[in-house]
Order: C-alpha cells, then sequence, then structure tokens
C-alpha cells in the first residue's frame, strides 16, 4: 500500500502551502511512507486527482484543491479530514494503514465499539464515582486532579477548533483565487494547445 500525496508545489496560495507542509510535516514525523505527487507541473497528476476525490468529497464548483490524500487508488481524504484524524489521534486509521507497535492509537475494530458521547457519559460516570470513593482514599483523591486536567484540555481544545475555523474563513478567499489562477492556467495551456495544432 502507497500513501499518495497530491500537492502544488508552485502554488501561489500561502494557505494552501501551509496546509500542504502540515500533512507532509506529520506523515514524515510519523515515518509514513508516501509519495509526493506535484498536481502544477504534472497534468496526468492533476486529471487523476480530480477524477478520483469522490463527488460528495468535492468542493460546490467541483474542483478539489490540493492537499489531497490516497492510499494506492482509495481515497483518504483532504486536509480538513486528516486534521480531524489527526485530532482524534486516528490518522493511521485514517491512511487505512495499521497502526505501529506501541502506538497509543486505538484499532479501527475497538474505536467501532463506542461512540464519542457514549465514551463522554462513561468519563462523566467514572469521575462521579472517583469522587465519591475518594473520601477516605488518598489514591484515588489524587486521581482528581487529572480529571480537572482533562476537562481543561477540552476547553483548550474547543477554544483551538474555534481558531481553526477562524483560519479557515479567513483562508477561503486565498482558495478561490487560487482556483481561479489554476482554471487560468488550464486555460492558457487549452489555447496554446489549440494554436500550435492550428499551426
Amino acid at each position: 500500500m502507497v500513501i499518495k500525496v497530491y500537492l502544488a508545489t508552485s502554488s501561489g496560495s500561502t494557505a494552501i502551502k501551509k496546509k500542504q507542509q502540515d500533512v507532509v510535516g506529520f506523515l514524515e514525523a510519523l515515518h509514513v511512507d508516501y509519495t509526493p505527487l506535484d498536481i502544477a507541473c504534472n497534468e496526468q497528476n492533476r486529471m487523476w486527482m480530480r477524477q478520483n476525490v469522490p463527488e460528495e468529497k468535492k468542493p460546490t464548483n467541483g474542483i478539489p484543491l490540493p492537499p489531497q490524500i490516497f492510499n494506492d487508488a482509495g481515497y483518504c481524504g483532504d486536509y480538513e479530514t486528516f486534521f480531524d484524524a489527526k485530532e482524534d489521534n486516528s490518522v493511521y486509521a485514517f491512511l487505512g494503514l495499521p497502526p505501529p507497535p506501541g502506538s497509543k492509537e486505538v484499532p479501527v475494530e475497538e474505536r467501532n465499539g463506542t461512540t464519542h458521547g457514549e465514551e463522554e457519559q462513561a468519563e462523566d460516570g467514572e469521575a462521579e464515582e472517583e469522587e465519591e470513593a475518594a473520601e477516605g482514599d488518598e489514591d484515588e483523591a489524587a486521581e482528581e486532579p487529572e480529571e480537572q486536567t482533562e476537562e481543561v484540555t477540552e476547553d483548550t481544545q474547543a477554544a483551538a477548533d474555534d481558531e481553526e475555523g477562524q483560519e479557515e474563513e479567513e483562508l477561503r478567499s486565498e482558495e478561490e483565487e487560487e482556483l481561479r489562477e489554476l482554471e487560468d492556467e488550464e486555460e492558457a495551456e487549452e489555447e496554446a494547445v489549440e494554436e500550435e495544432e492550428a499551426e
């Protein structure tokens, strides 16, 4: 299985460059083997990427922007779904790869057994039980700060998610501009081909 990351090496959009760097940097940090495929200089790569992104995953204009991630011919997702998988500690599942030995990631089969809502309810129930049992037990009382830390982490995560949402909105206009540039390039290429054929 080969992980393929479709990139635009000559992109003029800082948003797209940042997203591409995030994906590539994280894959390299995890020592995941991947093949970068340039869509800016290779028309075949561009056409293959566009044809193989599922219709329901394409933006409203129908033209998906890089980075797009595949496992062989199987579609994994774009930057947003990759980011979500990174936040959920499920990147290997996202890529369709088994987690390596010693990884903190839970295998897909085990993750599917409990929904996110059930996990939260279970954590809340455990917290209440621990508080009741901790009255005379110092060991369990020591676990209470950990519960508080988890809550703080969730608040911090929510704030980070809000920031991410704001960034996305700010960067959308840049992406639209990049898309227009790509379309203009394609039109120019087509005109050049037509002129050559006419000659």
